[in-house]
């Protein structure tokens, strides 16, 4: 082979290279991460729908996560006003920015104060599903069920 058609090939080799990189990551948003904005359904044991809720998570370092933005789409005698919420998040993932992993979230109310949701379950793809409960001393604050956070396209909130 003469030196030209070396030269030739070694191009044609580091293209085709460049291209196979790029198209197994390149321009990834890392949209199946954590970060973003989350719509919530609760739904009790029976079925029926107990709470909703949207919120912007992002995580922070260690297992913690920030919740900000966090509002309940429903109402209820439960969660009148001055919410606080806390979080954890697991990790695993991969070098795109896809991440699963555990998940857990507590809200606890201001106004009535004494009540306490926690949500605990697994995230995959855009989505975490698993378990709720909610313990409270207001009365019919208690329950149980499973819950569904989708994670919203347009990202985190500004």
């Amino acid at each position: 082979m003469t030196e030209g058609r070396r030269k030739l090939l070694g191009i044609v080799l580091l293209i085709s290279l460049g291209v196979l990189l790029s198209s197994c990551g390149g321009g990834n948003s890392n949209s199946a991460n954590i970060n973003g904005n989350w719509t919530a359904a609760l739904t009790n044991n029976d079925g029926s729908p107990a709470f909703s809720f949207t919120t912007t998570f992002t995580q922070t370092s260690g297992m913690g996560i920030s919740v900000t933005n966090f509002n309940f789409t429903t109402s209820s005698p439960c969660f009148v006003s001055g919410e606080s919420e806390s979080g954890t998040f697991a990790l695993s993932g991969n070098l795109n920015g896809d991440v699963a992993g555990l998940f857990g979230l507590t809200v606890q109310s201001g106004n009535p104060s004494g009540n306490a949701l926690i949500m605990q379950g697994n995230v995959s793809n855009n989505r975490i599903t698993g378990t709720w409960s909610l313990a409270g001393i207001s009365s019919g604050c208690t329950g149980t069920g499973t819950f569904t956070l989708i994670k919203s396209r347009q990202g985190a909130m500004q």
